[in-house]
């Protein structure tokens, strides 16, 4: 049987589960405040340490001008991170300007094959179109009526003037023009050489066609004629190019026209020899601008010994002109942020101290230097950004010595905490001595 709760037992019950309720928070409350009071301690000591460490390191190690920190490297760093130097000097600045070009025939080697006289091509001798020609080579065979007739006049001067110049003496000739000599000169117009004439002459025959020769030695680039084909005064019959030297135009940029001129050394690389470089000079700058492309050629004649440069091939030409003489530093020794540009120059000690330097023109390789750098002084040319990183961090560091590294720790040591008022957490654990807590366990 089951005892009956009377009222009063249980307003005792509900008395008692408060007071449970609040001794527990009150518990949680305490142990709340001595763990991150412990944790603030600790922190404290590990600022202390870490402000004790910064500012007992070594200074050398972050030696500084105002504004910059030197790196300070032993012999076997310099040559394990391969850092190579130079010397700042007087050098001739070159301009070095890099454009596409063609090769194409030297238009002072190339001659045309024409008839002065109406005419039919009787024979062809050569007959194809990259056919190989000697100067004096045959090349073509004319019959021309008008020729034939020249011919007989001719034979007829010879006889007459044969008979006709006979003087009263035997053996001496009359003075006076000779009508051989007029006969003579109109084949001459026609471009017949004294040697056909005098074999016509030495024959006493009237030779049908009348041959026509090569002017000069080289390579049939065009035929325009077929055996059998009439041909008409002035006829471009064949082109024979001379490619013993050929011609490379270079497209120059409008930008760069000022930077080439006539006797530039120019290497010209052509696609079909990569790698092999043939040493020419600029001969011709042309006068006028290529409206569409924006660009003017420049002339490099080239050697062709053994025609292997074929013109339409393509080449890649770098022309360099020397400018006048300046304090240098090679490119590679220079590095550029955008606002400013400095280098890294040795000093006494093996150190390593970035120095701002204001820069002028650039030629090839190297940059002149108008202010920032003197002669004689080595600089590094490689490994740079890796001694920009040490710059940068040695610079950092002395900083946050010299201005800020212990301050906060001073601050903290000077700050006036207060004694503990009344009404405390610690307080308030000491009033509750009496109450049976269960200690905080340990994290």
């Amino acid at each position: 049987m089951s005892a009956i709760q009377t009222p009063r037992s249980q307003t005792s019950r509900r008395r008692w589960m408060i007071g449970a309720g609040v001794g527990a928070a009150a518990i949680a409350l305490v142990w709340f405040v001595v763990v991150r009071k412990s944790d603030g301690a600790t922190s404290g000591e590990q600022m202390g340490d870490a402000s004790g460490a910064m500012a007992g390191m070594s200074d050398s190690a972050m030696s500084a001008d105002k504004g910059t920190a030197a790196v300070e490297l032993t012999a076997s760093q310099i040559t394990t991170f391969g850092i190579t130097f130079d010397t700042v000097k007087l050098r001739t600045l070159s301009n070095e300007v890099r454009a596409a070009g063609a090769v194409t025939f030297d238009e002072t080697r190339i001659a045309q094959i024409t008839p002065r006289f109406a005419g039919y091509v009787e024979r062809l001798f050569v007959n194809a179109t990259g056919q190989t020609v000697s100067r004096g080579q045959a090349v073509a065979a004319i019959y021309s009526p008008e020729l034939v007739a020249a011919q007989s006049e001719l034979l007829l001067a010879g006889r007459l003037d044969e008979s006709l110049g006979q003087g009263p003496v035997p053996g001496v000739r009359t003075g006076g023009p000779s009508i051989l000599s007029s006969a003579r000169q109109r084949l001459r117009q026609w471009n017949i050489s004294d040697a056909q004439i005098d074999a016509i002459l030495r024959s006493g025959k009237v030779a049908r066609a009348v041959t026509l020769y090569s002017p000069v030695s080289g390579v049939v680039v065009e035929k325009n004629v077929v055996q059998g084909q009439s041909v008409a005064p002035g006829m471009q019959l064949m082109t024979v190019a001379d490619l013993s030297t050929v011609w490379v135009n270079a497209e120059l940029r409008e930008s760069d026209a000022g930077n080439v001129r006539q006797g530039s050394i120019a290497n010209v690389e052509l696609s079909a020899f990569p790698g092999q470089r043939i040493e020419g000079r600029v001969s011709y700058i042309y006068p006028t601008l290529q409206a569409e492309a924006r660009t003017i050629k420049a002339r490099i004649v080239l050697p062709n010994p053994g025609g292997r440069i074929k013109p339409g091939m393509y080449a890649t030409v770098r022309m360099t002109t020397p400018m006048a003489t300046a304090l240098t530093v090679p490119a590679s020794a220079v590095i550029q942020t955008g606002d400013r540009s400095y280098v890294f120059v040795e000093q006494p000690g093996r150190k390593l101290l970035p120095r701002d330097v204001r820069l002028g023109r650039r030629g090839g390789d190297y940059i002149e230097v108008l202010s920032g750098a003197t002669a004689g002084e080595r600089v590094v040319t490689s490994a740079q950004f890796l001694l920009d990183s040490e710059s940068n961090l040695a610079e950092i560091m002395r900083s946050m010595i010299g201005q800020g590294g212990n301050s906060g720790a001073d601050d903290m040591k000077g700050m006036d905490m207060g004694p503990a008022t009344e009404g405390t957490a610690a307080d308030k654990g000491a009033d509750m001595k009496g109450m049976n807590m269960p200690s905080p366990t340990k994290r």
